[in-house]
């Protein structure tokens, strides 16, 4: 297991912290996001950048590599040398985690065909007004159970005939990560609050300076 990403779990004012700002963070992403009332797909990439730099605050600039190859599809950024996996959802049950995201179903099958569980997950449950998570799924948890329930009930494929977005793990597999007494949790409130943000304005700053 990563002793570092346990060590996130185990400080008690950085878990604070995390309980505090995480909502707040995630809301500006949102808002930075959003058109017309509508939040748009770049949302997960500022919410993969948040927790980035949440390990960057804890572990220094020179222990966390973000240069991640475009080719690996699963790895979102390296812990001192280790592989990490970002990943966030939306409401109050675990489910709808992609594992890659395509519309080629053949792709999503050849991607079932040859997967097995390859890195550490850094998991965000949101679940706005109510209780959710921050979840550590290590690579040896996710193996067992991959093991253990089979490839068909790990892996959730697209239905046929329908705009498939990506392959996601399933509903089952992800309760028993989360369930298994070694990965690790912290629980937060997400309070929706109101923040009086205008995405527009640092870009409007940079136009005024000299």
């Amino acid at each position: 297991m990563n002793s570092h990403l346990i060590e996130v779990f185990k400080d008690k004012e950085l878990k604070a912290r995390i309980q505090k700002k995480l909502p707040r963070l995630f809301r500006i992403a949102e808002l930075e996001s959003s058109r017309a009332g509508n939040i748009g797909m770049q949302v997960g990439s500022l919410r993969e950048n948040i927790i980035i730099a949440l390990l960057i605050y804890k572990f220094g600039e020179e222990n966390v590599e973000t240069g991640i190859p475009i080719t690996e599809p699963e790895v979102d950024l390296k812990l001192f040398g280790q592989s990490i996996s970002i990943k966030t959802i939306t409401g109050k049950g675990l489910s709808g985690v992609k594992l890659t995201w395509t519309v080629d179903t053949q792709k999503a099958r050849e991607f079932c065909e040859s997967y097995y569980p390859c890195c550490d997950v850094l998991l965000v449950q949101i679940n706005w007004d109510a209780e959710g998570g921050f979840y550590y799924l290590p690579l040896e948890i996710q193996r067992k159970v991959f093991t253990k329930i089979g490839k068909e009930r790990y892996i959730k494929l697209p239905k046929p005939g329908t705009n498939p977005r990506g392959v996601e793990i399933s509903k089952e597999a992800l309760e028993a990560l989360v369930a298994d007494k070694d990965s690790k949790a912290i629980g937060i409130y997400w309070r929706r609050m109101e923040i009086d943000y205008d995405p527009y304005e640092r870009w409007v700053d940079h136009w005024r300076e000299e």
